[in-house]
This record gives C-alpha cells, structure tokens and sequence, in this order.
C-alpha cells in the first residue's frame, strides 16, 4: 500500500480522494486550512488531517515524509485579494510551491487538479494561472500528472448554486447532450476524484482530459 497526501482535502473534490483511497486500504494524509472537514463517516476517522497555511511550508513540511504520491486539489473561483485570496496566487503559486516540496522531500508521483476552460462569467485569470502552474512543474524531478476536468457537480459543491449543480446533472445524464460540449463536458465530483486518486498512484499519462478522466475513473 502506498502513502498518499493531499493538499486540499477538506475540499470539494479532495475528500473524495481522501475517501477512495482509505477505502482502498492507504495511508491518507491531508492538509488544508481547515483540517478535517464536517464529515461523520468512517473513511474521514483514518485520514490524518493538518490544519495549515500551505503558503506557510514550515507548518506542514513534516507531512511530506514517507509519502509516495502528492495530490494538489487546491484552487479557488472566487477571489478576495485583500484576504490574499486572488486566481494567481491560488491557482497558480499554491501548485508550484506544493511540487517543489514535493520533489524536495524525494516524493515520486503529482498529481495536479487543473481545468479544461475557464467558467462562464470569471476572470481569464484563472485559468491563466492554472496553465503557468501546469508549465511550472512540468519539469520537476516527479511523475507529473495534469488533469483538466470540465465542471464538476456533485453534492456539496461550495461554488456554484443549486440550480446549476442540477443542470451539470442533468446534462452529464443525456450522453447526447453532453458529447457536444466536449471538454467543458460537466463529470461528476466521483468520477474526477477517482481518477485523480488513480492517476497519482499510477502516473503513466502526463495529462489527462475530460475523455481520459471518464475512462480512468470507469
């Protein structure tokens, strides 16, 4: 069995990584700013969790040891710079500054949770940060894996209102419908954990698109 951290997983899509990977018999661990999420479920008692800034190293470096696989799951929709919550720094630096204390801590495998296209109504910025965070550490001394899901739904989605995690759904449900949007293809937050849990474990592609997510996750 292998060690996994990841970086964001009290949110959204990093808890289900958190999740399938206890269930399949893993050491997890987790930091975030958080710590552990609300969660009342078994999986979430065998994750060790760590509550620090990730822009902060010194906190959360120790975490690092031992590890085989890192998955970064960190990102943001919405900005608030005066809490220095902006597209570049979160997107963007977080991404980087977790790989290189990956590669220094000798780990072997990253996984980076990126995007296909930028959602309706937000800024260029945000996924201009994630493409320099992807060109960062492509070159790292790691087993670099970049996966660029569409819009993702599922419950519990912190960013987007109900209605439209429903037509995510409704979508994803009516292949006809959701084969034409192509890479802004809406998947599941199942489906996009499972194969980010997957492709951090078992790194043969360095970047995987919608079509490659749906098939890895099965």
């Amino acid at each position: 069995m292998s060690t996994l951290l990841v970086v964001g997983g009290s949110g959204f899509i990093g808890r289900d990584v958190c999740r399938f990977a206890v269930r399949d018999g893993h050491e997890v661990r987790s930091v975030s700013r958080s710590g552990r999420p609300d969660v009342d479920e078994a999986w979430a008692d065998a994750v060790s969790w760590t509550s620090a800034d990730l822009f902060r190293p010194n906190a959360w470096r120790d975490r690092l040891d031992g590890v085989d696989a890192v998955v970064h799951s960190v990102g943001t929709l919405t900005e608030a710079p005066t809490d220095g919550v902006t597209f570049e720094r979160v997107n963007g630096d977080a991404a980087l500054l977790t790989a290189l204390e990956a590669e220094r801590a000798g780990v072997d495998a990253f996984a980076f949770l990126s995007a296909a296209a930028k959602p309706p109504g937000i800024r260029n910025a945000y996924l201009t940060a994630k493409r320099r965070a992807e060109a960062s550490i492509a070159d790292l001394d790691l087993d670099v894996v970049t996966l660029r899901p569409g819009p993702v739904y599922g419950a519990g989605q912190p960013h987007l209102p109900g209605v439209v995690d429903r037509v995510f759904r409704f979508v994803a449900s009516a292949p006809p419908l959701a084969s034409r949007l192509g890479e802004a293809r809406p998947l599941s937050v199942d489906t996009v954990a499972r194969a980010t849990y997957r492709a951090a474990l078992d790194p043969d592609d360095r970047l995987l698109d919608v079509s490659d997510i749906r098939d890895l996750a099965g």
